[in-house]
């Protein structure tokens, strides 16, 4: 996991998913899309938000710390 100072570029409003780890088996989750610090040609991350975190709003250009970590997942399509 790395944690990195990024800037709040844009998020979108949160949604419910089914969660087996939640008491009432919905989680909220929304996408945060944040820009290292330094300039407009920064590199960037779409991240996902999940739970309590997912409904705070933050204001884009707000600067924020943010523990990443990174997944793929591969599909047969």
């Amino acid at each position: 996991m790395q944690t990195k100072i990024c800037k709040v570029i844009a998020q979108t409003e949160p949604v419910y998913v089914q969660s087996k780890k939640s008491e009432n088996g919905q989680m909220a989750k929304c996408y945060i899309r944040l820009r290292e610090l330094g300039g407009d040609y920064e590199d960037e991350y779409q991240c996902a938000v999940f739970g309590n975190l997912a409904v705070c709003k933050f204001t884009p250009g707000k600067t924020v710390a943010a523990s990443l970590r990174f997944s793929t997942h591969e599909n047969n399509v």
